[in-house]
């Protein structure tokens, strides 16, 4: 089997709630997605999808990740789109860095293999250990109240798994978190998400002032892994980290040097599929839990989370992220779709989805016959 075309599209995704506000005063409302299909003269393709969160929350964004692809794509015509380890070994000989970029072709590349195969992805990364699993929902950064609506709206919509996004005054923050875990009951989890909004002293108060709320984790404080280990030699909550950790190297140090009892698995900021699996493992070997998700994105990201979740210990899968479910437009029908707080993997053949070519209009790049 060989690669005839990669295809390159814009897919814009509105947030369903309004505003997605950060720390450090990042507001979301729409973004441009950025979705690859692999097309094979099999007749089988597949599909892909990254969505960076905007321009200052990672080093990515979407122009990025488009120009990046515009390098990789011809390098990939006529390779086997069944041999992973192949494509990624061309694809790092052509560009060095740059991970997320080169998701959407890794993730189109396992989903054109599975359809080959009569497989579905989840089987491919091990086999479907549970069929379904727990979602979580970020709460935007806003007033103690009107965060706290915002939870229990979601809660009687069936979650029980929140993400607070905090990281501005600690007092406040701690105010914040309080009465969102005062709100909610024994079988909810709440984690405090800074997102690197603090400097060590900011995320030593704010620890000092949250350290004794049942139920509740602390996530990614600072900006350094530094930081963070410092953080936590002052605190006994959990602590969850995130934009620090993007390859072996530092989920290890994380663990080892950053007590880390949880990390955010983002599949376009590792890379993908191939380098989520090698993460994943990792962290079941280690003892560490896994919230499996990504930047942004719609159907197709979280098709491909989906896939992850359902593959991964039920012990060692903290919460996952079904970002479709946080957007206002769809191209495979709304597929997966949540229920009642939980999701499952789509168990056809590859992401087991089926995008709407016509609704993408013209690509932005085509490569190979």
């Amino acid at each position: 089997m060989k690669i005839t075309a990669i295809e390159v599209y814009n897919f814009d995704l509105t947030y369903v709630h309004g505003v997605y506000t950060m720390s450090g005063g990042r507001d979301v409302t729409v973004l441009p997605s950025t979705l690859v299909r692999v097309i094979s003269d099999s007749g089988h393709e597949g599909w892909g999808e990254v969505c960076p969160l905007g321009s200052a929350y990672l080093p990515q964004h979407a122009d990025g990740a488009r120009a990046a692809l515009r390098l990789l794509a011809p390098a990939l015509i006529g390779l086997d789109p069944t041999n992973h380890a192949a494509i990624y070994d061309t694809m790092d000989a052509v560009l060095m860095g740059h991970a997320y970029a080169k998701s959407p072709i890794d993730v189109a590349c396992w989903d054109l293999t599975g359809k080959a195969w009569g497989a579905s992805v989840a089987d491919m990364l091990g086999g479907v250990r549970q069929q379904r699993f727990p979602l979580y929902f970020a709460v935007p950064l806003g007033s103690p109240e009107r965060m706290t609506r915002y939870v229990l709206d979601r809660r009687a919509e069936g979650i029980h798994r929140f993400q607070l996004k905090i990281g501005g005054d600690p007092s406040v923050d701690a105010v914040r978190a309080k009465h969102i875990v005062d709100s909610t009951g024994p079988e909810d989890l709440v984690i405090g998400d800074a997102n690197c909004g603090w400097r060590l002293n900011e995320a030593l108060i704010a620890a000092r002032a949250m350290e004794h709320l049942p139920r509740f984790y602390f996530e990614q404080p600072c900006p350094t892994m530094e930081e963070c280990i410092e953080v936590r030699r002052h605190t006994s909550l959990p602590m969850v980290y995130d934009e620090i950790v993007n390859d072996a190297g530092t989920l290890i140090r994380a663990v080892r040097e950053g007590g880390a009892g949880a990390f955010n698995l983002k599949v376009s900021k590792v890379g993908g599929l191939t380098k989520a699996k090698l993460l994943r493992d990792l962290a079941q070997e280690l003892g560490v839990q896994v919230t499996v998700e990504d930047t942004w994105g719609g159907d197709i990201v979280s098709a491909a989370s989906a896939h992850i979740a359902a593959s991964t210990r039920s012990r060692a899968l903290l919460s996952v992220s079904f970002m479709n479910d946080w957007t206002s437009e769809h191209v495979a029908s709304y597929q997966p779709r949540s229920r009642d707080g939980f999701g499952s993997a789509p168990s056809g053949p590859g992401l087991g989805i089926e995008v709407d070519v016509a609704a993408l209009g013209a690509p932005l790049l085509r490569c190979g016959s």
